[in-house]
């Protein structure tokens, strides 16, 4: 509702407010009733409209209770700041009847708000945020915060009285860096992102980015110190958040695996994938590993063993008798259950990738053996039955369950947000509804302890193209019945990018066409899917009369069409980018992620049709052969002149792409003075690991060797000028 509102309209609206018992407002009604859109994520569970608003020019005073805990210190001075940066407002800590006044209090809270409860009330001359616990007064500083807007005089909140609740205890972000590091000044930016929108468990799956002590090989080159992961978890708890390590177990463990000295604890020796789950040295090498994550990690309730996609599972020799007598799910519980024996010892809730039930309704059930009491299960796709009857009843005996936010789809440099394709190439439901259907519904039932919304980081995507996934996560699980998903989307582009961003609806759904055009060209999804979307060059000239086969442009026809037409939205995505930069938004950095995305997909697109237009200057050559000799010549060195501009263009997108990527992370697959980077390809066959580096991005179009090409084609224009020219 964007509208202004008349006298007439903004009376009825209030009429109908305080006619409403229960006074929760959707999106609109809370909107329209303060007069002003109310752009929160995650959106209030009741927003009643009040008197006055709150106004106040470029000063506040936050006030403290006397006797206030560091915790609440550390949220008023965090405000501070946030005013100060996002407003260029001043904010100080003084005393009580300084007026405009945002008054942190956690005196005079109802008994029933629990630690994360909230109320936010806003009068004329004040703003009170109070609290019970810590975690509720610090989330209500954060709603605040996104509640200002720019006035007449200055700034104002909307008279309103907000009382706030999460559905869903634990809202939980993976963050996977299997593939790539991110810098420690990122890692702290990224959690301070979250902490807005009310993240209160980071789900790290660090791999081999931590420098594990009992075992420093396994940890890569620049890996994370003991001391740095602390002072993360130690960071991360100022936010509310607490840093959960997943350190994967039974699969996944190629990180591990790859070594000679661990070679003999692979289920087959020919995969590094997956443990043996029957040896004794699998569990003394995973306990060394896992006690480490958990010194790391100071003060955290959970630890994630991980152990999903178990593709070898009871495939050694021993294992596979084992499993006849209690079915291949009882292997896998034979594992889960000696893990959790250990870790629950000390002191952590054990979380794996496990389905509800899973052990009795999967394709091989286990038979006599079932997981031990109070494990957490963190995955599943559809939870088996509407009435999450699997839900239930693991909760039943004694399970925590978290509900999984489904996968988006698996495509490079970019979440497809908007809509998703099939393996045929159908259209499917975007990211971000199918999130939103089920989180939404999840968060209604009550079932859940907590959500975990995830980040493959298979085709190592850059971390902030996962913004909107991590934010649509948290919002629908901490409210799952308002606003709509389309206020959401609005609401997220103005809230996290600025006012001044314009058209970023667009720029999202460009690139979600763009990385599907993308993913299927070259040999990329040849790499994935099997033998689709080969490309090879145009035929080489031979011969005195430049003989060659025209197949290029009959062949590749289809997929020029489709170049052009992309390259034109490439262009204009990129002007709406820079249109972004120059109006000052806020995550800048977005937009260079963006624009180096967009000139990678333009540059495949012109790759291609400069492939058409080699294969015609070819042409140009030929006919002209018998004619003019030096108009072949010519069109010969056109034609290598194409080819040239096409690798320098390759070249300088992708150094660009790199130095960006590079600003938040260290360099990929390098090395250091006392630690050389050991690469080797894992089972899995990761679109974002079948190079050490970033060249994984490039490399299909690398293994066309138009280099090569270019030199056979010098040589043969220099013979040709000897013999036609001479």
């Amino acid at each position: 509702m964007n509208k202004k509102l008349t006298n007439r309209s903004l009376t009825l609206l209030l009429i109908i407010a305080g006619s409403i018992l229960s006074g929760v407002f959707n999106n609109s009604l809370a909107s329209e009733s303060a007069g002003m859109r109310l752009n929160v994520i995650p959106f209030p569970k009741q927003v009643n409209s009040t008197g006055s608003s709150f106004s106040f020019r470029d000063a506040l005073t936050i006030v403290l209770d006397k006797k206030h805990t560091s915790s609440d210190n550390f949220a008023a001075e965090e405000l501070i700041r946030d005013l100060k940066k996002e407003f260029n407002i001043t904010a100080v800590i003084g005393a009580k009847g300084s007026y405009p006044a945002v008054v942190l209090t956690r005196q005079g809270a109802s008994a029933k708000l629990k630690d994360q409860d909230y109320t936010l009330v806003s009068g004329d001359k004040e703003l009170i945020i109070r609290a019970k616990g810590e975690a509720g007064l610090f989330w209500g500083t954060q709603t605040f915060l996104q509640l200002i807007r720019r006035a007449a005089n200055g700034y104002e909140v909307p008279g309103l009285q907000i009382t706030d609740w999460p559905d869903i205890q634990q809202r939980t972000i993976h963050y996977d860096t299997k593939h790539h590091q991110d810098k420690a000044s990122y890692v702290k930016s990224f959690i301070k992102d979250l902490s807005r929108y009310k993240v209160n468990m980071l789900v790290w799956e660090w791999e081999d980015k931590f420098a594990y002590p009992s075992h420093p090989e396994i940890g890569a080159p620049g890996a994370f110190t003991m001391k740095e992961m602390q002072e993360f978890t130690m960071y991360a708890k100022q936010y509310h958040i607490q840093i959960v390590p997943l350190v994967q177990g039974l699969g996944h463990v190629s990180f591990i695996l790859k070594w000679p000295q661990y070679r003999n604890l692979r289920e087959i020796e020919s995969s590094n994938w997956e443990f043996c789950p029957l040896k004794d040295e699998s569990y003394a090498l995973l306990n060394d590993l896992w006690k480490d994550a958990m010194n790391a990690t100071p003060g955290s309730e959970y630890i994630h063993i991980g152990s999903d996609e178990t593709y070898e599972l009871a495939a050694c020799e021993k294992c596979k008798a084992k499993s006849e007598e209690i079915g291949r799910s009882g292997v896998y519980q034979l594992f889960i259950n000696r893990a959790a024996k250990f870790l629950t010892a000390n002191k952590r809730k054990v979380m794996a990738w496990e389905t509800p039930m899973g052990w009795k309704i999967g394709e091989s059930p286990a038979k006599g053996i079932e997981p031990v009491p109070g494990l957490v299960f963190t995955e599943s796709y559809d939870y088996e039955t509407p009435g999450l009857t699997y839900v239930k009843e693991s909760k039943a005996l004694g399970f925590e369950v978290f509900a999984y936010d489904p996968n988006p789809g698996v495509v490079p440099l970019m979440v497809p947000y908007d809509f998703e394709k099939g393996d045929q190439g159908e259209i499917r439901t975007g990211s971000l509804e199918k999130s939103y259907s089920f989180i939404s519904q999840a968060a209604r039932s009550g079932e859940f302890k907590g959500m975990i919304c995830t980040s493959w980081d298979d085709d190592d995507l850059h971390n902030q193209m996962w913004m909107m996934h991590f934010v649509n996560a948290a919002a629908w699980s901490w409210n799952g019945s308002a606003p709509s998903l389309e206020d959401f989307r609005s609401t997220f582009f103005s809230d996290y990018y600025g006012p001044s961003a314009t058209g970023v609806n667009e720029i999202y759904k460009l690139l979600n066409e763009g990385v599907y055009y993308f993913a299927g060209t070259m040999e990329r999804n040849v790499w994935h899917y099997g033998e689709i979307g080969q490309t090879h060059l145009p035929d080489m000239p031979r011969g005195d009369a430049i003989e060659y086969d025209p197949f290029w442009n009959t062949q590749y026809k289809e997929k020029v069409q489709q170049s052009e037409l992309m390259l034109a939205k490439m262009e204009k995505l990129l002007q709406l980018i820079d249109n972004n930069k120059k109006a000052g938004v806020r995550h800048p950095y977005d937009f260079e992620i963006f624009r180096t995305s967009a000139n990678l997909i333009r540059h495949t697109c012109l790759t291609y049709i400069d492939l058409s237009n080699l294969e015609y200057t070819i042409k140009e050559a030929h006919v002209n052969r018998f004619m003019d000799c030096q108009a072949s010549v010519n069109s010969l060195v056109k034609a290598q002149n194409i080819i040239k501009t096409a690798l320098e263009r390759r070249e300088t997108i992708f150094s660009d792409l790199v130095k960006t990527y590079e600003e938040t992370r260290l360099p990929r697959g390098f090395s250091t003075a006392d630690k050389k980077y050991f690469w080797q390809q894992d089972r899995a066959r990761h679109f974002g690991f079948r190079r050490p580096d970033m060249s994984f991005l490039i490399y299909d179009e690398q293994l066309l060797d138009m280099e090569g090409y270019l030199e056979k084609l010098k040589a043969y224009t220099d013979n040709f000028k000897s013999i036609c020219l001479n």
